[in-house]
């Protein structure tokens, strides 16, 4: 178990400090260009590439969430869930606290949302509370759905690192301008940590939608996916 939880602690962290740390240090400056669609491609190749390095050990979830719907659909044993949960968000918070000690040794760095995730006036665009609830759980489902049939024994092994890495780019593509992608509850809560104030106050969107779309995906999965 020791293994298993130490590859989800580093799974997570080479998340948030890939995905994050591509909004915070790259996109910030406009003669970078990575824009939208790097940042996209950043948490989709993070995921894509730690899930071929260490999947085989753990499962490769890094989110909370995905241990979630794995558990819902009896892949993890529930008395397995809380560690996983435990070394994710300690990845996480890990990987916002090195980004921040980068990020500020930048002579005029303003931390800004420092890619938190909001709504209402914190959204990107300016999205309100029930467009960020809808997105955070529909975008959460979908996520996975798509891990569970990519991973499911019917599929040809080894290419389900690329559909999972692919469907997590394509759902921040639609959803970073409406709350900069959740999607997982680790990625946000490590980010809040060092915004404080509002970002800690609008974090619980961040922990209930991705998990009600979790179970939702899990419960669906069940009805049409396994049998077929």
């Amino acid at each position: 178990m020791f293994r298993k939880l130490s590859v989800e602690f580093l799974g997570t962290f080479w998340l948030v400090l890939g995905g994050c740390g591509s909004a915070v240090l790259a996109a910030a400056f406009p003669e970078v260009g990575i824009g939208l669609l790097g940042v996209s491609f950043a948490f989709g190749l993070t995921v894509l590439t730690m899930a071929y390095a260490v999947g085989g050990i753990s499962g490769g979830h890094f989110n909370p969430a995905v241990s979630l719907g794995l558990a819902v659909v009896g892949r993890v044993p529930p008395a397995s869930l809380v560690g996983y949960i435990i070394a994710q968000v300690a990845g996480a918070i890990a990987a916002a606290a090195v980004l921040y000690v980068i990020a500020t040794g930048k002579a005029d760095f303003q931390l800004g949302s420092f890619a938190a995730n909001g709504y209402g006036e914190h959204s990107p665009g300016g999205y309100s509370l029930t467009a960020a609830l809808v997105t955070e759980v529909v975008m959460t489902a979908f996520f996975l759905f798509i891990i569970l049939g990519s991973t499911h024994s019917r599929v040809p092994v080894g290419f389900a690192p690329i559909a999972i890495g692919l469907g997590l780019t394509l759902i921040h593509l639609v959803s970073i301008p409406v709350t900069n992608t959740s999607v997982n509850p680790a990625r946000s809560t490590g980010q809040a940590l060092f915004v404080g104030d509002w970002a800690i106050s609008q974090l619980w969107l961040f922990w209930v939608a991705p998990l009600i779309g979790a179970v939702i995906a899990g419960i669906a999965w069940k009805v049409v996916g396994e049998e077929a």
